[in-house]
């Protein structure tokens, strides 16, 4: 479909647009009026590029009104003495992310400032605060969180109410301490302050707030060790505390209840996330129904409705929708304009607290974000407060989260969110100009698509295309998430072909070039381009757009362990289509490839040993890449790699082991691993109870088996009575039949000179025990070779003379896996002598061999069929087939062979 859909929008380009526009628009000519909204919608960076194009759009990028606001991520001082010209006059709005962005603003020199948000500030002194706090003495609103500021004081609160007597709100969280003086001084010099949190405080003076008796909004989320019976008592007598905050805490259902009778003023209490007031419902589920007009939010409560069936004291005389902002509310006069403040203040304490809980997934919320969380999340999205907006899609990105470290998600959860309609509101706030919600959505949308069907959700709505736009940004966190959101839908096998038909391949690549110091967007990147590059297509787009080099690039430079996994896997995954493309001789021609690998098989990080242990499995298959690798210094690294890990996790012993039998192809590799220690971890790898573990290494003792010395070898460390193991007990059909070829390797006679070396020094016993062995492995090969016998549809066989009979054995005799193996000229000249073979049990396995290599089915049966004819082999066969005294498997297995012979010299004239 997407290559159809291509087609189309190719041919039917052109049609749409047969000819340019006559009269190109002067986009200069648009109204200033006009030309100011356009600046207005745009981020930062676009409204700076666009300034520089010509003198008027310079004086209009200067107007006020388009610096009464700037929410930047970095501010150094000389940023900020550079910006201070332009916004110093007319800043009246500023949000910060870090303690270096805070320390730097007053060189913004903004008196005027009115707001400050600051994010990101868990290293904020007292010093630091009070500095802020006295250049801009104008200040009414004060936001200083989620980060906990653990290193700011009463002190530093005692300066902010000297310095700020305007202050109406303020909200900070995680101080150790709020001391009664510094409430004290809040209340004297703060007249106008009536809206404050303390969010996570540790210590909190309780008699001390009900001084301030401006309050109309507290929140005390999270707060602990707070005197509920002090507490409630005390900001009861608040004389105009509408708003209550109390979520994530330990109030007590008395304390509550206190609060109801003894407040005149209150309104709202909103309790998410606290036990016992949920375990007050659950025993008694009106518990609080009869709140006398006000009204208590808890999580066992459908907070959406609950608001409208209880909004009549909230907003009198006017219908309610079910939603948790009522735009009747917000749109009402008079009075009525109190109740949208209070609708304000609750999105943001809701928005505050659904962003914590996930954090210690509490037991039993489950419910709730399915019946409300999601849909609560959704309406927060759509609020006109900025910081609310992001932390609902924070929140989004996180709720869903049930393995942070195995990046696995709830699927209930997601699902929710897809339900509800989340999908397409997402996209567009990944769409916005504000680059700090674009991060936030995307992260989202990324974390929601590791789901399946939240994934093609996604890419149906269009979010392939715009992921990939946003991986194009200037903007490093906007990026990095867009390359997370391209990483997981990358996982599903469908969305492949669309992400490069989008340009994300190309859009990943320039990331790891665009940001070689982001450690975040390169394992991103390098995960993505890992993903597309497993698709055969795919790999050749990665390829092409100059992904080869960049993930070199960082397997030689990068030092962080993610990233380096990430690449080390991308290079894996382009060196496995060996057979469809040449990425696999591109590799190991690039540059440091191979030694930048073989370096990585000594990382301390399991993961990167893993990965750069499979990119060497499958370069090996290249020659001149195994040969390379030698050089490198492959084979002692790999050898030492099998050593250390055999306690590790079976990825990485079956990768280890496989990149032992890649390189185990040519016989100084082989030799040399043999030399190095290579037998000993092997063997003990073989006897594995993970199936793709022990065929691996009995792939690998196949090889090297072929070389005498090596036999020995595994005869001496106790290697036979594993191989017999392996062939008789193993539930993989292909370990049974590597064994046992490793097992006829060793046993076929040529180990022989070199195994008696000695015995006339060392008596009889060395004899008697590779007599032993022999005939124990013998017996074994025996036994395998039998369990592939059918007697009735072997004798209908022998006795046939038509193709039907032979063709239905030879499909049931066929092992899928072996058609995969590719064997030499030697190991194929090997299997012919052994046909000659005094042991019938040799000769027998031999011809099994043979028909597993050669049958059509397999994917190198041609070329085996051709070293068969160059060898000779027919006549060798034709004698077999007919040896009188030969077991009837050895007959019928060498006429199958003889049978695939024919059928491969008959293929081409056909």
């Amino acid at each position: 479909m997407t290559r159809r859909l291509r087609r189309r929008a190719a041919r039917d380009g052109p049609a749409a647009h047969p000819h340019p526009h006559p009269h190109p628009l002067d986009w200069t000519a648009l109204p200033d009026d006009a030309t100011l909204h356009l600046f207005a919608r745009l981020g930062y960076r676009d409204r700076a590029a666009l300034a520089a194009t010509c003198r008027a759009w310079r004086a209009l990028a200067a107007s006020p009104c388009l610096w009464a606001a700037l929410h930047l991520r970095r501010l150094d001082p000389a940023a900020a003495a550079t910006l201070a010209p332009r916004c110093a006059p007319h800043l009246r709005s500023l949000r910060l992310a870090g303690r270096a962005a805070a320390e730097a603003a007053p060189f913004l020199r903004a008196a005027g400032l009115r707001s400050l948000r600051l994010s990101g500030c868990r290293d904020l002194t007292d010093a630091a605060l009070a500095v802020l706090a006295a250049r801009h003495g104008g200040l009414a609103e004060l936001h200083i969180g989620p980060d906990p500021l653990d290193r700011i004081s009463s002190d530093a609160l005692r300066s902010v109410a000297l310095c700020c007597p305007r202050l109406r709100c303020l909200r900070l969280s995680g101080l150790r301490e709020v001391a009664a003086d510094a409430l004290a001084d809040l209340a004297r010099h703060c007249p106008l302050l009536h809206d404050l949190a303390f969010i996570d405080c540790l210590a909190l003076d309780e008699p001390a707030l009900a001084g301030l008796t401006s309050l109309r909004f507290l929140s005390v989320a999270g707060c602990q060790n707070i005197k509920w019976a002090t507490a409630s008592a005390s900001w009861a007598q608040l004389p105009s505390l509408s708003g209550l905050d109390v979520s994530r805490t330990d109030v007590s259902p008395g304390a509550v209840s206190r609060l109801i009778s003894h407040s005149t003023t209150l309104r709202l209490i909103c309790a998410l996330n606290c036990a016992s007031l949920e375990e007050e419902e659950a025993h008694s589920p009106a518990a609080f129904a009869n709140s006398r007009g006000k009204l208590v939010l808890t999580i066992n409560r459908t907070i959406s409705k609950f608001i409208a069936a209880d909004a009549a004291p909230l907003c009198p005389d006017t219908a309610v929708k079910d939603t948790v902002v009522s735009d009747e509310c917000r749109s009402s006069s008079g009075k009525r304009n109190e109740v949208s403040q209070l609708i304000t203040w609750l999105e943001w304490i809701l928005s505050q607290s659904l962003l914590r809980i996930p954090e210690s997934n509490p037991h039993g919320m489950n419910q709730f974000w399915l019946d409300q969380g999601a849909a609560l999340l959704l309406t927060l999205l759509k609020s006109s407060q900025d910081d609310v907006q992001e932390r609902a899609a924070t929140t989004l990105a996180t709720f869903a989260v049930i393995d942070d470290e195995n990046t696995n998600v709830d699927p209930a959860r997601s699902e929710a969110v897809m339900l509800e309609g989340g999908i397409p509101m997402l996209l567009d706030l990944a769409r916005c100009s504000r680059e700090s919600l674009q991060s936030e959505a995307a992260k989202a949308i990324a974390n929601l698509s590791v789901n399946p069907k939240v994934a093609k959700a996604v890419a149906d709505q269009g979010g392939i295309a715009i992921l990939t736009n946003m991986a194009k940004s200037v903007n490093r966190l906007v990026a990095e998430e867009a390359a997370g959101g391209l990483w997981n839908l990358s996982v599903g096998e469908e969305h492949k072909v669309a992400i490069a038909a989008a340009g994300g391949v190309k859009a990943l690549v320039d990331l790891i070039f665009r940001w070689p110091a982001g450690t975040g967007v390169l394992e991103r990147a390098a995960g993505a381009l890992a993903n597309l590059a497993a698709d055969d297509k795919c790999s050749l787009e990665v390829a092409t757009a100059g992904g080869i080099h960049a993930l070199v690039t960082l397997a030689r430079s990068c030092k962080v362990e993610g990233v380096l996994e990430q690449a080390a896997r991308a290079l894996a995954n382009l060196a496995a289509h060996g057979d469809n493309n040449n990425n696999n001789a591109a590799v190991g021609q690039e540059p440091g490839a191979l030694e930048a690998l073989v370096q990585l098989t000594h990382s301390p990080s399991e993961g990167v040993r893993q990965e750069a242990a499979g990119a060497l499995w499958n370069l090996s298959f290249d020659d001149r890449n195994r040969e390379s690798i030698a050089s490198a210094g492959g084979v002692q690294a790999l050898v030492s790699l099998c050593q250390e890990c055999l306690n590790a996790s079976d990825g990485l012993q079956e990768r280890a082991a496989g990149a032992l039998w890649g390189l185990s192809v040519s016989e100084a590799n082989s030799i040399a691993i043999g030399r190095e220690g290579g037998v000993p971890p092997l063997i003990a790898l073989a006897q594995s109870e993970v199936e793709d573990v022990h065929e691996t290494a009995a792939g690998a003792l196949w090889n090297l088996a072929f070389y005498s010395c090596n036999s020995l070898r595994i005869v001496e460390e106790g290697g036979v009575p594993v191989l017999v193991h392996l062939c008789s007990s193993s539930h993989s059909k292909m370990a049974r039949f590597m064994a046992a070829l490793t097992l006829a390797y060793m046993f076929d006679g040529r180990m022989d000179e070199i195994a008696l070396v000695g015995t006339s020094s060392q008596g009889s016993s060395k004899i008697v025990k590779f007599e032993g062995a022999r005939r124990l492995a013998f017996k074994h090969i025996e036994a395998f070779v039998l369990t592939f016998s059918d007697p009735q549809m072997f004798s209908t066989a022998a006795s046939s003379s038509g193709a039907a009979a032979l063709s239905q054995v030879a499909d049931a005799l066929f092992i899928q896996e072996a058609g995969h193996l590719r064997c030499s000229r030697a190991e194929i000249a090997r299997f012919v002598d052994t046909l000659r073979n005094p042991s019938s049990v040799l000769r027998a396995c031999a011809a099994f061999a043979l028909l597993q290599f050669t049958m059509p089915a397999g994917r190198h049966a041609v070329h085996h069929a051709a070293l068969l004819q160059k060898a000779g082999a027919s006549r060798v066969l034709r004698w077999a087939a007919a040896a009188a005294t030969a077991p009837i498997e050895a007959k019928i297995f060498a006429r199958i062979v003889l049978r695939n012979l024919e059928l491969h010299q008959a293929g081409p004239s056909t």
